[in-house]
């Protein structure tokens, strides 16, 4: 869809993924790589020395081999730059900077190109020269202070997650920098924040101090929302996640009558008002504790697959805490053709199997590219412009043209109609991004099918209701909100003419909803021919288990992630809350603003499927490479690394105060030990290597929080960054809205909502220099906007509405 959009690749470990995204899309990636190789072939797993990271984030790029030192190497370097829309690095201070290219000097040589700079804490600000390290981004990010058991340190997910949301982020980002590039004709510069992309992972606790008036803390697998659940069970063969809520009650009460564990008068609850009545605290037959036993039981009676299975047949969703092993197995996954075959050894023709395109277009799967290979491609490489058609060759419209002619938009993606019809999260989060950067997106929405996240903390003050949830608002900034219910016939009149308004439809139900009320995308089409459809559900369509439906903590298990957050020697805790509904909106987003690319360049529309589980994959690619090759699986390890050692998070002096250092090489050891005073169980020359300190792991983590528990996090921050040493404290909501670096970079911003006031709004996760993008305005009231709506947008008159509003669709 980007149709060979020139992409210079300048990333190590700490972003690959996002020119890898580009390339999957259209683009053609050029990646540079000096002699010895980028810190991205080091990167852990390893197979036969080989990164399995470096392998499964270079499928379809082409490499090139430039030496700084050689004047023929900086020549091509810079031609290189000449030619390329996009240039993606990392840093810092990036890799550009050693082939002798400043910003002056790239502008010089290209006034009109995109450049991404993915750093860990941004381009500048305090905490721009500080060391960094997976463990201690995640921590001054947020999401490590939400994971683990209470009775134990905060943990990270044990897999390196960091750059690879980074890297997804960078993608989005440089794609909505392009399309304002393409407007204004200039360069632009963006600055990526990895520890920004790591708080949009803590979802409803990224301005919960703020907004409610105190800190979610982290509750291992139990769900502290509006009532407390315990998500985690265990069954024959491992855990399954199965909800204790009233609606489960309700499906899996049959179950349990005839399998002996309750008697028959569960049938008589009213299950219905079960959940308002245990969070009310009013009596009921059935207790919640009781109610949590019997799904207990029920599932150590049963294997994974046994409940998944009878859970889909009873309309109630079980889902299995999958590893790599059982996802390999996944038959809804063969079903959708999602593996791709990749050879690592033409000689031996033998192949492996790695996730495969993260997305579908029109029913079909994108077609990736071969492995990088690990040597130069012969002669000159150069980017081919040939097939990169520019303008509206083909009779495409501009989407973003403001309506002042010859005027340029203010923002990227005004002009852009969005009708959202998603709830809960990646949808939402997804059509947010646009709306924050100028497009008008119509959320529809439902008194009578109200989204969850209304009904969920944070509630500002504390208070609950359908308008005072800032985790709903958090996902649905600078949005219009049109209430109607799509079961009543003028509620389908209205959502008629919306897809038939709209550039782009999403919707996140289950596959098939959008088809039984006639608004499926064969339907929007014949009434809107160019229009982007974008469909995103759990699993996908037309495989065995496509029918379920979940959240994003089903998602997190069923993809392999809620196994690989916690300790080896405790069940697993999983990561906070829906973990891949932050995945989701990045590789949907930057889709979606490929197809937007091609349909301004062809006029054609499209339709994109997105399964939140073969996205979620795309962020655990090495680890099922490493198993397919070596039969590892990748399992809860705490915090350590098999590459760092020692690193952990340690307890300081206060109530539940904690610190996360990373030694990231024997330099970094002599450092930390001189910042220590040299403490003899520091000396000895079997702790000078790694793999010394990693043999001696506990002994170290031991005498390390001795240390530690003396001083505050504070204390041990600035000592150890002083002295050149990754180190973090790990930071609650209340830390990240004091953040100094967030304050510099304008993170939070601060927007008055309708009905309660002033609310902070978390920003995106990149700057683009010269341009402050959203969020634009805080989330709406239910239906604050349908009559704005129906009138200015869709264009009823005061006739027709009262004719919509007489069929009592308006709610």
């Amino acid at each position: 869809m980007l149709d060979g959009l020139p992409v210079l690749d300048l990333t190590d470990h700490r972003g690959e993924i996002g020119p890898w995204i580009l390339a999957q899309l259209g683009a053609d990636v050029i990646k540079v790589e000096p002699p010895d190789g980028t810190s991205a072939r080091r990167a852990h797993p390893i197979h036969e020395g080989a990164s399995l990271q470096f392998t499964a984030y270079n499928t379809g790029k082409r490499l090139v081999t430039l030496d700084p030192a050689s004047a023929a190497d900086r020549t091509t370097f810079r031609e290189l730059l000449a030619e390329a829309e996009v240039v993606i690095d990392s840093g810092p201070p990036g890799y550009m900077a050693g082939y002798g290219v400043d910003r002056p000097k790239l502008l010089e040589l290209n006034p009109t190109v995109v450049s991404v700079l993915v750093t860990p804490f941004g381009s500048d600000g305090p905490r721009a020269g500080d060391p960094a390290s997976e463990l201690t981004i995640a921590a001054l990010g947020g999401p490590v202070r939400l994971q683990g058991t209470p009775d134990r340190a905060p943990v990270k997910v044990s897999v390196p997650q960091v750059w690879r949301h980074a890297g997804a982020d960078a993608a989005v980002a440089a794609l909505v920098a392009k399309t304002r590039g393409d407007q204004l004709g200039e360069a632009q510069f963006v600055d990526l924040s990895a520890q920004s992309v790591m708080t949009w992972t803590m979802l409803n606790a990224m301005e919960a101090y703020e907004v409610q008036g105190f800190d979610f803390e982290r509750t291992g697998a139990t769900l502290k929302l509006a009532m407390s659940v315990p998500l985690r069970h265990r069954c024959k063969d491992g855990y399954v996640i199965l909800v204790p809520r009233g609606p489960n009650g309700a499906t899996i009460t049959p179950w349990l009558i005839e399998d002996g564990i309750v008697d028959r008068s569960w049938a008589d609850e009213d299950w219905a008002s079960f959940d308002a009545r245990i969070i009310d605290g009013e009596p009921s037959d059935i207790s919640h504790a009781e109610l949590i036993d019997a799904m207990d039981r029920l599932c150590l009676a049963y294997t994974k697959r046994e409940l998944l299975e009878r859970g889909l047949e009873l309309g109630v969703t079980i889902a299995p805490v999958n590893d790599v092993t059982d996802l390999l197995a996944f038959e809804q996954l063969e079903a959708r053709s999602f593996w791709r075959q990749l050879v690592i050894d033409p000689a031996a023709d033998d192949a492996v199997r790695m996730p495969g395109s993260f997305v579908t277009v029109d029913r079909e799967r994108l077609q990736t590219g071969p492995l990088l290979s690990s040597s130069p491609q012969p002669g000159p490489v150069t980017f081919d412009r040939s097939s990169r058609r520019l303008g509206d060759d083909d009779g495409g419209g501009d989407l973003t043209t403001d309506p002042a002619v010859g005027a340029p938009p203010s923002l990227p993606f005004e002009g852009l109609k969005v009708a959202d019809f998603s709830w809960i999260g990646v949808g939402p989060i997804t059509a947010k991004n646009f709306a924050d950067h100028g497009a008008t997106v119509v959320r529809v929405e439902s008194a009578n099918r109200i989204d969850g996240l209304r009904m969920q903390p944070p509630f500002k003050q504390a208070e609950s209701g359908h308008n005072r949830s800032n985790f709903f608002g958090a996902f649905n900034t600078s949005k219009q909100s049109l209430a109607i219910d799509l079961k009543n016939e003028g509620g389908l009149r209205v959502a008629r003419r919306l897809v038939e308004w709209a550039d782009v439809v999403i919707d996140s139900w289950t596959p098939g909803a959008m088809e039984r009320l006639g608004l499926g995308p064969e339907e929007i089409r014949r009434t809107n021919p160019d229009v982007i459809t974008v469909t995103t559900s759990l699993l996908g369509g037309g495989g065995p288990f496509s029918p379920m439906a979940g959240f994003g903590y089903h998602a997190a298990a069923i993809a392999g992630f809620f196994d690989l957050v916690g300790w080896s020697d405790l069940p697993p805790d999983g990561p906070w809350l829906a973990y891949t509904d932050t995945i989701g909106p990045r590789f949907i987003g930057a889709t979606l603003m490929a197809a937007l690319d091609r349909r301004r360049r062809t006029g054609l529309g499209c339709h994109i499927e997105a399964a939140q589980l073969e996205i979620a994959l795309q962020l655990l690619a090495p680890e099922l490479l490493h198993h397919e090759l070596d039969g590892a699986v990748a399992g809860r390890v705490g915090n350590r690394s098999p590459e760092l050692a020692p690193q952990g998070v340690y307890r300081c002096r206060g109530e539940d105060c904690w610190v996360a250092i990373s030694i990231t090489d024997d330099e970094a050891w002599s450092r930390f030990r001189d910042a220590l005073g040299d403490p003899g169980w520091a000396r000895g020359a079997v702790l000078d290597s790694v793999l010394g300190r990693l043999a001696n792991h506990d002994a170290i983590d031991t005498a390390i929080e001795v240390w530690t528990s003396q001083r505050t996090e504070d204390e041990v921050e600035e000592l150890l960054l002083a002295a050149g040493v990754a180190a973090a404290k790990v930071q609650r909501s209340r830390d990240l809205l004091a953040d100094p670096q967030y304050a510099h970079r304008g993170f939070y911003h601060r927007l008055e909502h309708a009905e309660v006031g002033p609310l902070p709004y978390a920003g995106h996760s990149y700057r683009i220099e010269g341009y402050r993008h959203g969020p634009r305005s805080a989330a709406p009231t239910l239906g604050e906007h349908t009559f704005e709506v129906l009138t200015d947008i869709l264009g009823f008159d005061v006739d027709e509405v009262a004719e919509i509003a007489a069929t009592g669709c308006l709610e």
